[in-house]
Parts: C-alpha cells; structure tokens; sequence
C-alpha cells in the first residue's frame, strides 16, 4: 500500500520503506492536483490548467495521457479512475497525511475532554513537514493551498483553546508568539497569547500584547480590535481569569429524519451530491429541485445520511415549508446551545449568531421544502467546512453560485426494483402488467410508491386490475392515492403557488397531447403578451420542463404525464391551439417539400395551406427541413392520431418523405396503422394498407406485399383513383421481380404505364425501372437496355441529381449485360457520385451494390467488396433487409476466394433461411450456388452436390441478371 504526503514537500513511499522517483516536474504536479482533491474528481480543464500555466500544446491530450500512464507505472497500487467529471485518485484516509490530518482533527471535534482534544489536535499538527507542496510551484493550486494553510491555523488555535483549558498555558506563550509575528492581523491567537501571560503572572506583557494588535489593525485596516480581543483584554485590567465556564458542548448534533429501507436507485445523484457536498472547499450549496412526486426530500435524507462520516459536527434538518424565517432560526438556535433570553429578537442577528456558531464546524445544513431563495441565503453558514443541500419544488434560480440537481423520473430498472420492493415477487410473475403500472406512474417515485402501497395492502389484486385502472387517464389521480399520500395534492401544493397568468398557461398546456412543444408552439398556444412570464413561472416552478434547443435552434419544453393529467382538470381555456394546429400542418408541408420525395407513392393532392407564424421564424426553423422533421418527428406521429383520416393521411404524407427516406419504417408503420384502424373509408383504407405494402416489401415480405398491393388495386380502381393505383402497380411490379415472376411483373408494369397516361401524367421512373428488371430477368437484354437509355435521357432533362443517378443505376446493369463493360463502369461511378451528393440513402445503397457487382465482374475485388461494405451498412441503417443480405452474400463469397470458406457458410447459411422465408426465388438460387463454392473449397462434395441441385431447381434458365451476378459472385469465390 503506497503512502502519500503533502503537508510539506510532496512524498510518496511505495511500498514501505521504498521511495519512487518522480521525474518531471509535470509528474510531480500532476500528482499534487489529484492529491489535494483526493476521492474527489477533478475535471480535464483543471489538471491541464495546473500543468501548463500558460498555453497547452497541441498534444496536450495524449501528453497527459503518458504522464497518468508513468504515475500508474512507477508507483504500485495507483488507483487512479476516469469518468465523465475527470479524473478521480482514490485513496484511503491512512494513506495520505491531509485525510489523516482531518480525521485527527474530527476525533479532536468529538471529545468531551479538552485534554484528550488537545492530544488529538497535536497529532494532526505534527503530520506538518513544512509549507504545503514546499519546492513544488503550481499556481493553479494556490487558493487551494492558502485554504489548507488557514485550515491547519484554525485547527492550532483550537488546539490551543483545548490546552488553555485544560490549563496547559505556561509552553505555549513561545509558539503564540511565533504565530503572531507571522500572522499579526490575526486576532485569535493575540488574545490566546494574552490568556497565557496573564496566567503566568505577566499582566504587563499581556496587556502589550493587545496594544500592538490594536496599533497594528488600526494603522493597517483602520479598523479596532473585535469582541473577543476587547473580552479577553477587559478582564486582563480586572484581574480575571478570561476563560468564562463555557456551558458543555452540543456537537455533534443530528436532526436528520430516519433514512427509509426500501429507497432506490439515484445511485448517479448519490455519487453527485457527494461530489459538490464533500470537497470541504468553501460552502458548497447543492439545490435538488423536480417535478412533485420525483422524491426530492427523500434523496437528499438519503444523501446526508451518507455524507455523515464527512460532516462530523452534525447534520441540521430545517423544514421549511410555510414557515416563518424567524421561527426557523430561533429553533436552530435553541438546538446548538442558545438559551432562550440569548436569541436575539432581529432576523439578521438570529442569522449572525446562527453563522457564529456554525464557524469553524463541519456541519451539513439540509433544508427541506424551500420556496424563497432569500430564506436559503439567510441559512447559509459563513465559513468553509459547512455545506447546503437544499430541496425545493422551485428550480431556485435566484441562488447565485449553487450547483442544481434536476431530478427527473426513476430509470426503468430501478422503477421495477422499487416496485418489487413494495409489492412483492408477483410484480416479476406479473412483469408485463408491472410495466404498464410504471408507465402509466410515469416512474415517479412518489406514484410508484402508492401504487405499490396499494398492491401490499391487497396481496390478491392482480397487476393487471390495477394497471386497467390506471391507464385510464379519466381516473388515474384518483386511484394514485393512499393514506395521507396522494399525487394530485402535491402536484395541487405547486399549482396553488402560481400566480393567475401562470395558472392559465399551465391548463392550456395540460390540453396540448404533444410529448414536447417548441418554445414558438407554447407562446402561441398561451396567447398571451405576458406568455414568456407565465412560462418562465411554470419552469420556476418544475411544471414544466425546458429541454434545450432541438435540431434547429428553437427550445423546447416538456410538462409529464400526472402533472399534464392534473392540468387538464381544469376549467377550458380559450388560447392559440387552432393556430398551432395550422403552423405545424403548413410546416410540414413546407419542410415536406424540401426534402428529396424517395417513398413511391404519389403526392397527395391539397388546397395551399396558409401559414400563421412569420415569415423569418418558418425561415428559421426550416433552414434545414430533415433536422425539423427529427426534432418533431413523435409529435407529427401522436398528431395524427388525433385528426380526421383525410388530415392524418396528408400530414403522414408528408411525414412519410422523411421516414422513408431515413428508413424509420416501424414508426411509418406505426402512424398508417392507426389511420386504418380509425377510418372506414374504403378509399382513405387502401392508400394507408398501400404504404404498409410498401414497408412490407422493403422488409423482403414479398408475397404478404404482392398480396396487399392486388387489394389496394382493385380498391383504387373501383373509386377510379389512377394516379395511386399506378404507383401502386409499378411497386407490385417490383415486389413480382423479387419473387422470380418476371413475366407477370412486366405485364403490370404495361399496366401501371397505362395507368400514368390516363390522367395524362408521364410516367414515373419506377414504371421503366420495373420493366427494365423484367426484361432482363426474361433474357431480353437488349430491349431493357433501351428502356434503360431513355430513362436515362428523360432523367437528364430534369436536372435531378437523384433521378439522373437513379437511372444511371439501371443503364449501368444493363449495359454490363449486354458486354459493354467500360460503358457499365462508367455509368455506375456516375451514379454512385451524383447519389453522394443528395440525401436518397436508399438509392446509394443500391447502386454501390451495384457498383460490387460490375467491379467483381471486372475483376476489381478489393474495389468491389469496399462497395458492398459500404451498401450493407446504408441498408442495415435503413432497415432494408433484402438489400443487406445480398451484400452479405457478396462479403461471404469473397471470404471463399480468400481461403475462410468455413467461416463465410454458415453466414451463407442464414442468409438462405431470410431468402426462402421472403419467397425470392433468384436470390435464394444464387445463395445456393455461393454456398456450393463454399462447400466445395472445405471438400463437402455431398453438401456441394446438393446446394447445386437446389440452384440449378430454383433457376431460370431466361434470367440474365441472375446469370450475371453469378458470374459476379463466382469472381469473389476464385482465390484472390
């Protein structure tokens, strides 16, 4: 065990009896910081603050990195840890003479016998060498230093006191003196230094010692001596002893309420608190504030109860709940030994004999409750040593220089663990009604404990009973009470704080469904000029939660679940909501509508929608649509689960745009899957059963696609809707493609073509894509090759890198099919570079896929696995699994030109079982044939024999797309 001094020059002996050189003055400096915050984390910005006063270089990371990494070499057992709040040296108190020096001078604190005191307080003296870190200059570390040096002059005037009365004076009156020419301003030890001449008979020097000090304080600050000086100085002229019979001593004092045993979780607010509270720097203030119910008053019982060890003198509670100022202060006082005619009648002399009595101690102060951040201030100890922790419903902002806690709901695990605690071994039995309690107490600690109250009480009501009853919103308030503990009266204690404007506010946002509102969405719903100040109250007051800048720049707030259950309550509220409504649909249209359109489907059609906010704040927040969309994608979600169908299918139209084009297909799903649960409108049904098609056959569900996108068919045809039924049929023409119907999939791709020109529209780029791939599959290359061309040169004339890249995509197959392999490359490298430069991730995808096969083909290996990789990652990205397994497929093969042939067959394998379950014939043939490669470079010539069997079962002998990527695989298959 390595044993560290820093009350002198800083020492180190590891092991015993060794002593380890540092070298380098940035070693030693670097081990001085950690040292003098032991157990404590110190911060990135500190440590290289300390050990480059000046400037870091550029290097400044990795060079500290070697420094911790020499410490840890040189010196055996370092225990230095790493976190997000720095870097932490953990030691025990015996191994560093500054803990033993604190842990003596507590034992000294706690005495009851001054003699036995003193001999404490010369123990932790004697561990002084000298100057703290003497020979070590880190100016960084000189406050720190100074604080030590005026703590260990606070612990030898203690010292002193303990030995003047246990009447040790006549061996001090040479170190007073010494201590006095040092320090002459300092007044305690004068007037030790007068106790112990006048009781060693020297009236005279006594009394030349006052009138130096008081010549030396007026000429140097101008002002006399204090009370205590002027006390002990009085009774030298009488001849008294200046020793009073002091009454016995109160500390340690403790007022803490009992810790409960079923407390849980807040293990991160724990490590905080214990952090801020127990740096003995100064008089740390930590302020706990959250919504009602978080548990607030709980964690910090539980924090102090913690912090004792550090807070040796005591730990004062002080409720402070609808309690006058003066009445709290005469009770503190009564408690640390003021009698009764002692406690001064002024508020401010209440608070000064408070602070008097608390110098010099290490007391922890917890008040409870607090509402006025003037009543915190009065309760502040003025000397270091003592600390605050406060809790409050209010965030407190007034408090300058505290650190705050937001607390905010229990995590999921430890929401179950202290539902568990409460309620027994069914709430495991039961897990999945278990859950539905926690969410629906919004996993505040305060709910989750009636609710489990009431479940211990009744030990045969079924999880599930109680979860029914909660989930209903109408009654949840009334069921989360029991006994005196109740959720709507605490949320009632805030609520009833709040002045008219903001009580207005708070109910119209208890009407607002959204999870959270941007700050131009809460001004425009309160509608009012004083909105700011309503809201700014209602965050003041955790009902309302600020959760930073979203994507574009605009805050946002959030009001959770009970305490939006409660505000809705209320009376109804004239305010803005129609005007956000109508905002937020013209925004997403707008937003929609600078975004590339990759879902293929058909826009729907609409009136202009009018847009109510101003012109510079849409322009703001639509700088960038795809981040706009992100900040308010759930809102859009939960949004359009409140309107009529015709609204939800054209804010999910336009929601849609940013879905699909970022592979968010399971909320998509989600959002059509409710509108088609709400509507029975037949028409409205078929375009949202249409787009759950569309994510069915991204997901490789061809057949349960093919089957869904025949139904919508006959549906739009029937209510004469071309236009959706000829996206529809291009999409079912693509979804035949994959299940090796190539003949039918051209025949309705004819169809969809028909379809685009009976409105007169021209046909989308998908109807050619979908006939391209069905003549390839049915050998007619050369005809597909012209569709391609054209496609081409139609995309070209519009000027749309997506489009032009899009096409490029399929002339590029084709042309590799027909031989002309410079042409195939050349229009692949374009596509892939114009896809680059646009946000149509998907289409990326399928032309570096692409790009893999026509370099295999060509005999770029190294080239055409890079490409694959990087398909396979966009596609896994976006969740489009027919995609990523065909690249993963390519990857496979090449591991059996590369000699892993073991290692490439049972991802071989896998990928066969997700292609057969899809349908698509092509894909699982040629995963045979890969596998047979596979089984044949391991010497499996059964397994071979029976995977090429498979493949040659699966096949069409017509489809030369199928024919060239086995071309393409076999390449990767050869040795490299």
């Amino acid at each position: 065990m390595a044993h560290f001094a820093v009350l002198g020059p800083l020492a180190v002996e590891s092991p015993p009896g060794q002593w380890p050189v540092l070298r380098g003055e940035r070693q030693r400096t670097l081990l001085a910081v950690l040292l003098l915050h032991a157990n404590q984390h110190v911060h990135v910005d500190v440590l290289v603050a300390a050990l480059w006063p000046e400037r870091p270089p550029k290097s400044w990371a990795s060079n500290l990195h070697t420094y911790l990494s020499r410490l840890r070499d040189r010196i055996d057992g370092l225990r230095i840890e790493h976190g997000p709040r720095g870097y932490r040296l953990r030691v025990e108190p015996e191994e560093l003479d500054l803990l033993e020096f604190r842990a003596a001078v507590a034992e000294g604190q706690r005495a009851g016998d001054a003699g036995v005191a003193a001999r404490h307080y010369r123990r932790a003296l004697a561990l002084w060498r000298g100057p703290v870190l003497a020979g070590l200059h880190v100016p960084r570390l000189d406050a720190d230093i100074a604080r030590l040096e005026s703590e260990r002059l606070a612990v030898f005037e203690d010292c002193v006191d303990a030995e003047l009365t246990a009447g040790r004076h006549g061996e001090l009156t040479g170190e007073l003196a010494a201590v006095i020419t040092e320090h002459p301003l300092r007044e305690r030890p004068a007037a030790q230094l007068m106790i112990a001449l006048h009781r060693a008979g020297r009236q005279g020097d006594a009394l030349e010692v006052y009138r130096r000090l008081r010549t030396t304080l007026v000429d140097e600050l101008g002002v006399e001596p204090g009370a205590e000086a002027r006390r002990v100085h009085a009774a030298v002229l009488r001849g008294e002893d200046p020793v009073p019979n002091l009454p016995p001593p109160v500390w340690p004092v403790c007022q803490l309420p009992p810790d409960i045993g079923d407390f849980t979780g807040r293990d991160a607010e724990l490590a905080e608190l214990a952090d801020v509270l127990g740096t003995g720097q100064g008089v740390p203030v930590a302020v706990l504030s959250g919504e009602p119910g978080a548990g607030k008053s709980t964690l910090a019982v539980r924090a102090a109860h913690r912090l004792r060890s550090r807070f040796p003198d005591g730990q004062l509670y002080v409720p402070l709940a609808g309690r006058d100022i003066g009445e709290v202060l005469a009770d503190l006082l009564r408690a640390l030994g003021v009698s009764g005619p002692a406690v001064p009648d002024d508020v401010r002399a209440r608070a000064a004999v408070f602070r008097g009595r608390l110098t010099d101690r290490r007391v922890l102060v917890v008040l409870d409750d607090a509402v006025d951040p003037g009543h915190v201030r009065t309760l502040l100890p003025g000397t270091p040593g003592c600390a605050v922790l406060v809790t409050s419903r209010r965030r407190l902002s007034g408090l300058a220089g505290a650190h705050r806690l937001p607390l905010g709901p229990l995590s999921g695990d430890d929401a179950v663990e202290l539902l568990n605690r409460l309620a027994g071994a069914r709430v495991a039995r039961e897990r999945a009604d278990a859950d539905r309690i926690i969410a629906a107490c919004a996993r505040l600690p305060l709910a989750l404990r009636i609710a489990g109250s009431r479940l211990a009480i009744r030990p045969h009501l079924r999880l599930g009973d109680l979860a029914d009853r909660l989930e209903d919103e109408v009654r949840r308030l009334d069921e989360l009470t029991v006994s005196d503990l109740a959720v709507r009266s605490s949320i009632a204690l805030s609520y009833e704080g709040l002045r008219p404007p903001a009580r207005r506010a708070f109910r119209l946002l208890g009407r607002c469904r959204l999870a959270d509102l941007p700050a131009w969405a809460v001004t425009t719903l309160v509608d009012d000029p004083a909105a700011d100040e309503a809201v700014e109250e209602l965050v003041e007051a955790s009902l309302l939660e600020p959760r930073g800048a979203d994507r574009t720049g605009e805050g946002r707030y959030r009001m959770h679940d009970l305490v939006r259950l409660y505000a809705a309550e209320g009376p109804p509220e004239a305010g803005g909501g129609e005007t956000v409504l109508a905002a937020t649909l013209a925004l997403a249209d707008a937003a929609a509508a600078r975004l590339p359109r990759t879902v293929p489907m058909p826009e729907m059609a609409h009136e202009p929608l009018t847009q109510p906010l101003p012109s510079a704040l849409v322009a703001r927040l639509l700088e960038r649509p795809d981040e706009w969309f992100a900040a308010e994608r759930v809102n859009l979600m939960s949004l359009a689960g409140s309107l009529g169908t015709r609204e939800a299918l054209l804010l999910l139209d336009k929601l849609s745009v940013y879905l699909y084009l970022h592979g968010h297909y399971t909320d998509m799903r989600a959002a059509y899957e409710t509108v088609l649960t709400a509507t029975d409108d037949r028409r409205q049904a078929a375009i949202a059963e249409a787009n759950l098609a569309l994510l069915r056959h991204a997901r490789g569900q061809y057949e349960e696609a093919a089957s869904a996108y025949r139904e919508c068919a006959k549906e739009l045809e029937a209510h004469g809707d071309h236009r959706t039924h000829a996206w529809v049929s291009a999409n079912l023409a693509h979804c035949l493609i994959g299940l090796g119907r190539a003949d039918e999939a051209l025949h309705t791709a004819a169809h969809a073509r028909e379809l685009f020109t009976v409105d007169g529209r021209v046909e989308a780029l998908l109807v050619r894509a979908a006939e391209a791939a069905a003549l390839l599959r049915l050998g007619r290359v050369a005809e597909a090759r012209e569709v391609d061309r054209i496609a081409v040169a139609a995309a070209r004339d519009t000027g749309d890198p997506r489009q032009i890249g899009t096409a490029l995509h399929g002339y590029a197959w084709s042309s590799l099919l027909t031989g002309d392999h410079p042409e195939a490359a050349a229009a692949i490298a374009e596509s892939v570079a114009l896809l680059r430069g646009t946000m149509a991730r998907s289409a990326l995808a399928k032309s570096l896929r692409t790009l893999g096969a026509i370099s295999a083909a060509t005999g770029s290996r190294d080239r055409a696995t890079a490409a694959f990789g990087e398909a396979r990652e966009i596609a896994r990205e976006l969740d489009e699994r027919p995609r990523e397994l065909s690249c993963t497929r390519a990857i496979a093969a090449s591991w059996i030109g590369a000699g892993h042939a073991a290692r490439a067959i049972p991802v071989l394998r896998a990928c066969l079982d997700e292609f057969r379950e899809m349908g698509g014939k092509p894909a699982t043939s040629l995963t045979w044939l890969v596998l047979q490669r596979a089984y044949e470079a391991t010497g499996d010539r059964a397994s071979a024999s029976e995977a090429a069997e498979e493949a040659a079962n699966l096949a069409d002998p017509r489809d030369a797309s199928a024919a060239a990527l086995r071309e393409a695989l076999h390449a990767l298959t050869e040795p490299a």
